[in-house]
């Protein structure tokens, strides 16, 4: 089991450490809830060193990138980054991706902890033939995330650049705490805030040091289990739920990162043209108005009917929202906004309306 540098931090903190990617990972320290309402209200740090840090540079990397992803890379303007995805031939989704451009000829691929050996295989492979290397930092790389309205406030003081020029899906290179650092604003809760790439063990001061600076403003370590609620109710995918090689990024109501106009072939092309406009089923949220709260993989059937006809990929009692939420594949032809639907819990039938995404959307 893979450990980040900051295990015996979680550990002093009490934390509830799971397996989780091939890491040891806390899943939560004071209780999900409380972690959960403290990144709505005030701010939550988070470990994500886990995930892939994937360096693409030299004269073709951009060229190299868009013919790997299904986004356009090359039209990032340098300190811009965006949500990306990597297809396979199929048109199936390998990974979602957050790539940051941070030079004409440098680019930095994130990758989801558990797909970061598959990604990096096969960007290496998609790389063959352009003027570009790639340089799989993953294991030299931690990640420290700061998410909630006074993420700002709390991290200003500390690093060397004014984050009220920061604009959302940028990244800079910076000093916090007196250590280089890759500043992005980025994150995946629905709330403002910032992540922090380091090297290795430069984890262990920020981490401390953001811990205990933002300790009066409300600031609390939170593990992977408030992670997922608060990213389910800003209605973000998970790879391996919501995203996987049996879906296309149209079945997943992400179709917009397709860029087919961009010039040139891409892994993925022919595949996802056939497939945009004939998707089998389509991701949709619901709202659960019986009692009960669903879980990953429990069935969905139309009112009164034996047979499911989806499935559900992520669901919670909603902290924020104070009922619960879902997200599901249905056939397209039973997704509208207002269907009503039956969720299997265990040997109960809960009702559920299909409602839009997202479930939470902050209001600054």
């Amino acid at each position: 089991m893979l450990k980040t540098a900051l295990l015996d931090r979680h550990i002093a903190l009490g934390a509830r450490m799971v397996p989780f990617a091939g890491w040891e990972m806390p899943v939560q320290y004071q209780g999900l809830v409380e972690e959960h309402k403290a990144v709505r209200s005030a701010a939550g740090l988070f470990d994500l060193s886990h995930m892939g840090e994937l360096w693409i540079k030299g004269p073709e990397a951009d060229r190299a990138l868009d013919y790997a992803l299904v986004t356009q890379p090359s039209k990032l303007a340098v300190g811009k980054a965006h949500y990306s995805m990597i297809c396979a031939a199929d048109g199936s989704v390998m990974d979602d991706l957050i790539v940051y451009r941070l030079g004409e000829t440098r680019y930095l691929v994130v990758a989801n902890g558990a797909n970061a050996d598959v990604v990096s295989a096969a960007l290496r492979e998609r790389l063959d033939g352009f003027d570009a290397s790639l340089d799989d930092a993953s294991m030299r790389t931690s990640l420290v995330a700061i998410q909630g309205p006074k993420a700002a406030e709390i991290l200003q003081p500390f690093i060397d650049v004014d984050l009220s020029t920061v604009k959302y899906y940028s990244g800079r290179e910076a000093t916090a705490f007196g250590l280089p650092v890759l500043l992005a604003r980025t994150g995946y809760t629905g709330e403002d805030g910032f992540e922090l790439f380091t090297l290795w063990d430069d984890a262990i001061p920020v981490w401390d040091g953001l811990l205990a600076a933002g300790k009066d403003a409300g600031l609390v370590p939170v593990g992977l289990g408030a992670r997922d609620t608060l990213r389910l109710e800003a209605g973000m995918p998970l790879y391996g739920q919501e995203l996987d090689r049996a879906t296309t990024p149209f079945e997943a109501n992400l179709g917009r990162v397709v860029k087919f106009e961009k010039e040139g072939d891409f892994v993925g092309r022919a595949a996802l043209a056939a497939a945009k406009d004939h998707p089998t089923k389509t991701l949709v949220a619901l709202k659960l108005t019986g009692r009960g709260i669903a879980r990953t993989g429990y069935p969905v059937y139309l009112p009164a009917a034996a047979e499911p006809v989806g499935i559900v990929t992520s669901g919670t009692a909603s902290p924020t929202l104070g009922y619960a939420i879902a997200m599901a594949y249905l056939p397209v032809a039973n997704a509208a906004l207002g269907t009503s639907v039956e969720i299997g819990v265990r040997s109960q039938r809960v009702t559920a309306e299909v409602i839009a995404l997202p479930f939470y959307r902050r209001s600054t």
